[in-house]
């Protein structure tokens, strides 16, 4: 049950992050916002690995840092900066190109193990139903949107690839929280370098928070955060990295959904197919690797 429920996790709850990133900016700066959610649950699945007795030797802290680099500050900061004019959807969509990332970048590593036809074939079906679901909805084509957000957003896709394939050659068995409250923590203390730097701390005014930012900024950080991204690094430790990456094409209909249901925007033909696409090549990919 634990593995099912781990990709429960990573599947739903990274969903919903997109909508509640897009609510937190209203009253967050983007760069505090995402430092300020990566250091308090670093802090805390730190605290909770030393209470376990699951600490970790400083080659590791150097490598989980390298990461949290990767996955915090590439991809989480570049998004929630990006997020700012580009659409949750749009956004979703981008991000959806992770597994082609992880896929070229584990193929060009020593002993990286090429991907077989049928798995590409898989990845592309899926990436195709996503497309469709977010290019579904007029208002998020990119023909407004300015192309240096969208090459970042790859960027950031990027980085995120690079650092899911370190972290999961680099994670030490068992020590998974210890791993992941360390990235966790680097990548945030970077951004909030970042956000002092910007000037967004001596601008920002706790006062001037809503109450569903902050909200937002809970649900980022107890259940983005912690709850998932553990999930997460748990994962890479028990199926394959291109697996667990599935995430990415599931996400871009949870933020669709959650759009229709608390923004009222409207359903159409076009997300219903792509669901379906999205769904065959999760169930493909699934069905491939108990074969």
């Amino acid at each position: 049950m634990a593995l099912p429920a781990a990709f429960a996790v990573i599947y739903l709850v990274w969903g919903g992050t997109y909508l509640a990133v897009a609510l937190a900016l209203h009253s967050i700066p983007p760069f505090l916002l995402m430092g300020s959610r990566s250091v308090v649950g670093g802090g805390l699945l730190l605290a909770a690995a030393w209470f376990g007795s699951r600490t970790v030797d400083a080659g590791t802290w150097v490598r989980a840092a390298i990461c949290g680099l990767l996955l915090f500050v590439g991809c989480h900061g570049i998004l929630a900066y990006a997020q700012q004019r580009v659409s949750s959807g749009l956004a979703a969509v981008l991000l959806a190109t992770i597994p082609f990332w992880i896929a070229v970048i584990g193929a060009m590593m020593p002993g990286g193990q090429r991907p077989g036809w049928k798995q590409l074939v898989l990845l592309a079906v899926g990436l195709a139903g996503v497309t469709l679901a977010v290019l579904g909805r007029g208002k998020d084509t990119p023909g407004s949107t300015a192309y240096a957000d969208i090459a970042l957003l790859v960027a950031a896709a990027f980085s995120w690839a690079a650092g899911t394939t370190l972290s999961e050659r680099w994670s030490p068995k068992d020590r998974e929280v210890a791993f992941s409250g360390i990235a966790l923590s680097a990548g945030g203390a970077v951004l909030v370098l970042m956000s002092a730097w910007r000037g967004e701390v001596t601008s920002f005014h706790i006062n001037d928070v809503s109450g569903i930012a902050i909200a937002a900024w809970l649900y980022l950080t107890l259940a983005g955060t912690i709850l998932a991204f553990a999930a997460y690094v748990w994962l890479l430790k028990q199926v394959s990295p291109a697996l667990v990456a599935t995430y990415t094409f599931v996400n871009p209909l949870i933020a669709l959904a959650l759009g229709w249901a608390v923004l009222g925007e409207k359903v159409g033909v076009a997300m219903a197919l792509g669901a379906l696409l999205v769904i065959a090549s999760v169930g493909g990919l699934l069905a491939a690797r108990r074969a």
